[in-house]
């Protein structure tokens, strides 16, 4: 059986990696492109599809389990004026996770995570 199969815990204690995540999805919806290690970057994208999937409904209630997770307003209205609706006809898919060589330090796998920039 494979128990703690569920999320990657990336060394981190609970907090420090829900608020390393918090940091991330605030930097990618800025940027709409980050580097990041490919661990990560996957873990991320599933935090990024689940409010990308909440903010293609424009409602308060949405707008409020967003605001309660990212915390930064600037980046609220962008996913819900212009991230949300990019993605209406789509079900699912929104990110994008690129290899792109390995860290000159410690040799970390590296990677790209990106929003699509058009639906499918």
């Amino acid at each position: 059986m494979r128990y703690g199969r569920f999320y990657r815990k990336l060394n981190r204690s609970s907090s420090h990696r829900l608020s390393m995540f918090k940091n991330m999805l605030n930097s990618i919806i800025k940027y709409e492109i980050i580097r990041t290690t490919f661990p990560k970057a996957k873990e991320l994208s599933r935090y990024l599809d689940s409010i990308i999937n909440l903010s293609k409904v424009n409602n308060l209630n949405n707008k409020r389990l967003i605001f309660s997770y990212i915390r930064n307003r600037e980046n609220l209205l962008k996913l819900f004026s212009d991230i949300g609706p990019r993605f209406i006809t789509c079900s699912g898919g929104y990110t994008r996770v690129i290899r792109c060589g390995f860290r000159k330090g410690d040799n970390a796998l590296m990677a790209y995570i990106q929003i699509l920039s058009k639906n499918k």
